[in-house]
């Protein structure tokens, strides 16, 4: 799922204005609104960049321009945007919000005891890292 034409608008000026060097030599620069909706493509899916469908530029090419816009911080200045935009339109609703922070048990130390009274192994509690009771809500949050 692309940037729409509509959406696009709303981004576009807020993308660093491409500079030519004073020779005039180099390659010609990749379109802006393909290489974001590559990049989105990747944070959409979580894939890694070397997966990036032939529909979008080269992965190095996204790559590096994300790496240059994060650096630069414009997507704090899209997602400020965005939201300021969604605001006034009145389709923001904070009255009910959920952040979702994953973590993992830290291990007891070599010769304690569980709840059974079982000793550790050495080399680690010997415990599942996550409850099935946290994974089940997690996922319900997700979906």
């Amino acid at each position: 799922m692309d940037l729409k034409d509509e959406q696009w608008a709303i981004v576009e000026p807020l993308l660093p204005k491409p500079t030519r060097r004073a020779d005039g030599k180099g390659r010609p620069r990749v379109d802006d609104r393909a290489i974001l909706n590559g990049i989105l493509w990747i944070l959409r899916t979580g894939a890694p960049w070397h997966d990036m469908p032939n529909r979008y530029p080269a992965y190095q090419t996204c790559h590096r321009r994300f790496q240059e816009w994060v650096e630069k911080g414009v997507f704090e200045e899209i997602l400020r945007t965005l939201v300021k935009d969604v605001k006034e339109r009145g389709g923001l609703d904070l009255t009910e919000c959920f952040i979702d922070g994953s973590f993992v048990i830290a291990k007891k130390g070599a010769g304690g005891k569980n709840q059974a009274g079982q000793r550790y192994k050495a080399h680690g509690s010997g415990r599942r890292r996550w409850s099935s009771s946290r994974h089940i809500r997690w996922k319900c949050f997700a979906a």
